[in-house]
């Protein structure tokens, strides 16, 4: 479980990285909308492990890309959150798949086909009371 200082750490990078792939890194990424859905911090706030999810794009192609650029994000971070905390962490991107996950299970439970239930069932449980 993490610390209130971890969390705290987590949402600042949450929002500064949201901010610089909104406006800073439109260059590295192009116009895919990233969306930086969860960060985790180790206890000593050297390492962030940072879940992104993707729209309007190949996921697999600007995940390499943002891996590829992983030193200029971390240098516009720098810039923004350099005079509020000591350590800027070092970054790994992870690929957050709850979003295509969900988009999975909801076409399986819509494809669901259950019958309704017998009209003679609920009749007969009401006779009962």
């Amino acid at each position: 479980m993490e610390s209130k200082r971890q969390q705290k750490h987590s949402k600042l990078l949450q929002k500064e990285l949201g901010d610089i792939f909104q406006k800073e890194a439109k260059s590295l990424v192009g116009r895919a909308m990233i969306t930086i859905t969860r960060v985790e911090v180790s206890p000593d706030l050297g390492f962030a492990k940072v879940y992104v999810s993707f729209l309007i794009t190949d996921p697999k192609a600007t995940y390499e890309l943002i891996n590829e650029h992983k030193k200029e994000i971390r240098h516009h971070l720098a810039k923004r959150i350099g005079k509020s905390v000591r350590i800027i962490p070092e970054i790994a991107f992870f690929a957050d798949d709850s979003a295509v996950y969900a988009q999975h299970m909801d076409k399986v439970i819509s494809d669901l086909n259950i019958p309704p239930a017998p009209p003679e069932e609920v009749d007969e449980e009401e006779e009962g009371d």
